[in-house]
């Protein structure tokens, strides 16, 4: 079942049409950031549109002023792909959450149209290398293939990663990374001066001042202007003391905690701190009291017996006795009275009902003392912290890049065998092996004296009674949780925002992190990244200046254009130019390779050796590329 709106399909227009491929939240995200965001004409592929992912790509087809189509089929084989367009659409993205449907689909496409660029979910890391280098092989064996037949692989982990990372490091704003080097769109309120990392203004918001520019509760405030995306100096500087404005802020490599002062090895007190974080509380539990409850009282029991009915031994006896015949230690008593027989077979008994329980509850508190003990929890002097709560997939590829851009985290697991477990041991950090919703256990990890609490276990309530627990005793702390249902995520920040207005609270779900990904990659690779603004978007991208008339021999003040785009770095090509007739933009995986200068001055020229950094609006790239291939 197909629903389209005939005035809007532009078959000739195949530059602007993209079809996304799903079964979840993700692809409803995605066609929002390409509808909404991006302004994309899109084909959204759904198993159902009963669901509550079908009912709202449905709701978007409604809207008169949205260009989304749904396509209703339960399975992506070729006669789907066929009839969503993909024989002339730009893009494909295959976001199902099976690995295998997503591979099955993609080697589909590219016989379908060997010339659509393709960005596939997989989960899968290693597979997803695979079957990038298969596809663009494949698509490379064409030789009258024009422009980006790129194949992107993805996961939500690795892209969801850099915006926990953000907002648990730095708190507001999107981030760009480019070169290593790390930038974010932050919001000045009206009034504010500019701070001396703003590079430049990329925006002025409709209202006095937006707490976060991308919300879904951001709105334009009636009787203001709206939203103006990269103005001039002139109209930025004018509007400064009533609107707040959205600027790009360099952060670069985030700066370390400050180094722990040297201190002197004292053994002493390192055995001393170590035993009194150990756990010796679980050999008090009531399992084992009851157990050697009862084999102390069987003891004295057998020992008054053999006091009564045996007299001739020391009073000693009469407990050691008893003893080694319930652990079958002793002799037999073939020599000893009747009395002292029978109650060496009594013992015996005894012995054979009692010991594996003392076994069992031994073994379950040594276990137990021995999992308590892997805790390592941080030192009573930790301040500026992160703390992590939950060491999966995500939580492990959060907690290597916090720590590889030397930031401080305490991380809390239940979960002893979590793949985070092995790797924050690896890495000397701070951990506790026990539940964060038990009362006491964040306290250990010193979260009142966090920079910011991140929350990323897999249980959705698990990660909303975290944080409710931590805004009742501390509603100051910065928190950053990741949930997986995207309007329970909204609702969760919405609720939290206005029961604490005063505290920083951000709760994203995976496909909302996902998205703008996903929305680059089908954009081309020299798309860096895409920030929602409002009710808009900018777009970051890379281009050579050679074949570019808008740019090659003007200056950097000369190639901005009002509310379409503005150089923001210029930098030296990399490797030999294309031709002018061919010049196209220059895929994000070569930047490693040049340098930029990020404050460029404004009467620099642009020359055809050089290569720029754009913030660009989507009509502002579009007017760019239309013009290279003049």
């Amino acid at each position: 079942m197909t629903s389209t709106h005939p005035a809007r399909t532009e078959p000739g227009q195949r530059s602007r049409h993209m079809v996304i491929c799903g079964d979840d939240g993700l692809a409803h995200r995605l066609a929002v950031e390409l509808d909404a965001v991006c302004g994309e004409i899109v084909t959204v592929v759904l198993p159902s549109a009963g669901d509550q992912h079908g009912a709202q790509v449905a709701e978007l087809h409604d809207d008169p002023r949205s260009p989304v189509e749904l396509h209703v089929s339960a399975r992506p084989d070729e006669r789907t792909l066929r009839a969503a367009g993909v024989e002339r659409a730009a893009a494909l993205a295959l976001t199902y959450r099976d690995d295998q449907v997503n591979m099955t689909a993609a080697l589909l496409a590219r016989t379908v149209n060997p010339s659509v660029r393709l960005v596939v979910r997989m989960f899968d890391r290693e597979r997803g290398r695979h079957l990038e280098r298969l596809l663009d092989r494949a698509a490379g064996l064409s030789e009258d293939l024009a422009g980006d037949t790129s194949t992107t692989v993805l996961s939500d982990a690795d892209t969801a990663v850099p915006e926990l990372v953000a907002a648990a490091a730095l708190g507001r704003g999107h981030t760009l990374q480019v070169e290593g080097r790390v930038f974010r769109g932050v919001v000045r309120p009206a009034g504010t001066p500019s701070h001396a990392t703003d590079l430049t203004t990329l925006a002025v918001l409709s209202g006095a001042h937006q707490d976060d520019p991308a919300s879904q509760d951001s709105a334009e405030t009636p009787g203001e202007e709206g939203t103006q995306l990269l103005p001039d100096t002139g109209t930025a500087r004018h509007r400064q003391g009533t609107h707040g404005r959205l600027m790009l802020e360099e952060v670069g490599r985030h700066p370390a905690e400050p180094a722990a002062r040297a201190r002197r090895f004292r053994p002493r007190k390192w055995l001393r701190a170590r035993l009194a974080h150990l756990p010796w509380k679980v050999f008090l539990s009531h399992q084992l009291a009851a157990v050697y409850g009862a084999l102390a009282a069987v003891v004295v029991a057998l020992s008054t017996a053999t006091a009564l009915f045996t007299d001739e031994h020391p009073w000693w006896k009469n407990f050691y006795l008893p003893l080694l015949d319930i652990f079958t230690m002793g002799d037999p008593a073939t020599e000893e009275s009747p009395a002292r027989r029978v109650l060496q077979l009594l013992a015996g008994f005894v012995g054979l009902a009692v010991l594996p329980l003392v076994v069992a509850a031994t073994m379950n508190a040594t276990e137990a003392f021995r999992t308590a003990s892997a805790s390592h929890p941080p030192d009573e002097d930790v301040n500026g912290h992160i703390v992590l709560v939950g060491l999966g997939m995500v939580g492990t590829r959060v907690l290597a890049r916090l720590h590889g851009t030397g930031h401080q985290v305490v991380a809390i697991e239940c979960d002893p065998q979590a793949r985070g477990v092995a790797l924050a041991r690896e890495l000397g950090i701070p951990l506790i092996l026990d539940d964060a919703t038990i009362p006491g256990v964040l306290e250990r990890a010193r979260v009142r004296h966090s920079r910011s609490l991140l929350v990323l276990t897999r249980d959705d309530g698990r990660n909303l009674d975290i944080v409710m627990a931590v805004r009742e005793t501390d509603p100051e702390v910065r928190v950053v949780t990741r949930l997986y249902d995207d309007g329970f995520a909204a609702t969760v920040q919405r609720t939290l925002r206005a029961s604490y207005p005063d505290a920083l609270t951000r709760s994203r779900s995976v496909s909302a992190l996902a998205a703008p990904s996903f929305a680059a990659a089908m954009m081309g690779r020299h798309v860096l990244g895409v920030m929602p603004v409002e009710r808009g978007s900018l777009l970051f991208t890379c281009v050579d200046v050679a074949g570019h008339p808008e740019l090659e021999g003007r200056s950097v003040h000369e190639a901005f254009r009002e509310n379409e785009w503005r150089v923001l770095a210029v930098g030296a090509a990399a490797g030999p130019l294309p031709q002018p007739a061919a010049a196209e933009v220059v895929p994000a995986s070569r930047l490693d390779r040049t340098g930029f200068d990020w404050r460029p001055e404004q009467g620099r020229l642009l020359r055809a050796g050089d290569r720029v950094v754009l913030a660009t609006t989507r009509r502002g790239l579009d007017i760019l590329l239309a013009d290279v291939h003049r």
